[in-house]
């Protein structure tokens, strides 16, 4: 998909809309309406998308401090698309699980759930993520309960399907899990369609 540099975006933004204003105070407003229309457009843009689909490309090629860096640019999360909004809360989950952080992890996968999420692929990874960290909790109730939502969605990918019959391995297993198969947790950067935006 198509996407404007986040700098670009920040620039033609500021062009649209101080040229504009500039235009049309020295020659009039129509001189300057397609300049400011131009950077509403822009501007709308940026607070509808984000920086998630970036963020999103960033995570295939497994550049986890490029990833911060931009997620960070999206200075209101809130007034994100909704489906951008929930894919964010999922990016900065996975992000939470690479460092080992599992209740801030556990937040933002849960928000991600309760946002909404735009595809079955991805509520089953975030149910997946979530029974991983349940496991890594010794939580088995909860862990097999996000489990058996995880399933109820349709997995095409040939790793991911392998990655649930070593879950459902472990969780017969329970106690038994040794430190090698507590860590089935989804790799970050795994195939999974991107949001649309920037």
């Amino acid at each position: 998909m198509f996407t404007i540099n986040i700098y670009l975006r920040f620039a033609l933004i500021i062009i649209g809309l101080v040229g504009g204003i500039a235009l049309s105070a020295a020659y009039g407003f129509w001189y300057g309406f397609f300049f400011i229309l131009f950077g509403i457009v822009m501007l709308v843009g940026y607070f509808l998308l984000g920086t998630v689909q970036s963020s999103a490309m960033l995570m295939q090629s497994m550049n986890f401090e490029a990833v911060e860096k931009r997620l960070a640019l999206t200075f209101f999360p809130k007034l994100l698309y909704k489906a951008n909004r929930a894919y964010l809360y999922m990016i900065k989950g996975t992000m939470a699980m690479y460092k080992k952080d599992f209740s801030t992890a556990e937040l933002y996968l849960q928000k991600a759930q309760d946002t909404g999420l735009a595809t079955e692929g991805e509520k089953g990874t975030v149910y997946f993520q979530l029974a991983n960290i349940a496991a890594q909790k010794n939580n088995w109730v909860a862990a097999q309960n996000h489990f058996k939502k995880a399933k109820e969605y349709k997995v095409s990918d040939p790793e991911m399907k392998e990655q649930y019959r070593q879950f459902e391995k472990a969780l017969a297993s329970r106690g038994a899990m040794n430190p090698a198969n507590r860590g089935m947790m989804i790799q970050p950067g795994g195939k999974r369609k991107r949001p649309r935006g920037m």
